[in-house]
């Protein structure tokens, strides 16, 4: 079993019109051991800007503490909120920084740029990253997520289908990982407003 699969995790973002969705599975475990069905893998970076980090649960919560301290540092500098694909270069260049003893993450961040348009990425524990225009995945239940998001994924579909149609992903495919589940946390962000929903899986 490599690392990466030490706690579980599954991780999706998806795009719609002027807004995108984010959602995560919300199981934490050793193995095939649950410790936790209500773990955090979905972080609010500010209002139009969230990352979920997938892999190592210890290294999940020292990234993200790194990420926000480095985000607060440029709103006191620069007076304004962090573009998507500038956070994205930040969260690539830290993760280089330490590829001789990398993070064990692999971080999906999405949000709302210039004209609202939806941004969304994924990288590897090293920074290499990975641009999108439909959706981006990570995590153990990558396989079964490319699969489900493949068949159910359609172009500019307003808030509510993009709620359903990511929650259906996710669900169905964490049901295919035994290292994933426990139902999941859905955010979907438009110009106006966070919807955030927990989903019930079949083991709750």
């Amino acid at each position: 079993m490599q690392i990466f699969e030490y706690n579980g995790s599954a991780v999706v973002a998806m795009v719609g019109k002027n807004c995108f969705a984010i959602a995560s599975d919300r199981r934490l475990g050793v193995q095939l051991q649950t410790i936790a069905t209500d773990f955090q893998r979905i972080s609010k970076i500010h209002d139009h800007l969230f990352i979920g980090l997938s892999g190592l649960a210890t290294d999940v919560q020292t990234l993200y503490q790194r990420l926000v301290f480095r985000h607060k540092l440029y709103q006191l500098r620069e007076e304004r909120d962090m573009k998507p694909e500038t956070f994205a270069s930040l969260v690539s260049a830290i993760l280089y920084e330490k590829r001789f003893g990398p993070y064990l993450c692999q971080p999906v961040i999405a949000g709302l740029g210039d004209d609202n348009k939806p941004f969304i990425c994924t990288m590897d524990s090293i920074g290499a990253k990975e641009l999108a225009k439909d959706f981006v995945v990570s995590g153990t239940a990558s396989e079964s997520l490319y699969g489900a998001c493949e068949a159910m994924f359609k172009p500019d579909m307003e808030a509510e289908e993009l709620f359903e149609t990511i929650s259906q992903a996710l669900l169905s495919s964490v049901d295919r990982d035994c290292l994933s589940g426990w139902g999941g946390h859905v955010y979907v962000v438009t110009p106006n407003e966070i919807k955030e929903k927990i989903l019930k899986g079949r083991m709750d």
